[in-house]
């Protein structure tokens, strides 16, 4: 896939552009984005980031780096989360390649280890992702997946 992966924090004049979009795909409060996104400029920590993938100057794929991506195992942390590409580049890699960029960007902070909550059981697998347990959702009536990267 030939697009680019941009950091919040290389490009904090990209944040709503950035945040409206998540929003957009998740239904998600543009608030509660904002607010995370504030928290990744800031710098306090490694943790939450904020990453899109570009092809010219469109966003065609997203993801984060959040504490726990609302379940009950506060303990499974950091989270990916909000991973999405848009439905026309879906089976090019752009998913494959924001994976493969947010974890080495976090080895970089000294974070080995990634966690992602999803409902997709073959996936991640592809990415060199493995299951790791079934956790409660806030609000879900079933369990989702969890898959742990190292």
């Amino acid at each position: 896939m030939n697009c680019d992966v941009i950091r919040l924090t290389d490009r904090p004049e990209m944040k709503n552009e950035m945040a409206s979009w998540f929003h957009k795909k998740w239904g998600v409060p543009l608030e509660a984005y904002l607010e995370s996104m504030d928290k990744c400029l800031a710098g306090s920590g490694a943790v939450p980031q904020w990453y899109v993938a570009v092809e010219d100057t469109r966003i065609i794929g997203g993801l984060g780096v959040i504490d726990n991506d609302f379940h009950d195992r506060k303990d499974l942390r950091p989270n990916v989360c909000a991973v999405y590409t848009e439905p026309d580049k879906r089976g090019n890699g752009v998913a494959g390649v924001l994976l493969d960029f947010v974890c080495k960007d976090m080895k970089k902070t000294g974070i080995d280890t990634l966690y992602i909550v999803t409902d997709h059981d073959s996936f991640y697998e592809r990415y060199g992702w493995e299951f790791f347990c079934t956790v409660q959702g806030e609000g879900d009536t079933k369990r989702s997946r969890v898959y742990v990267h190292k």
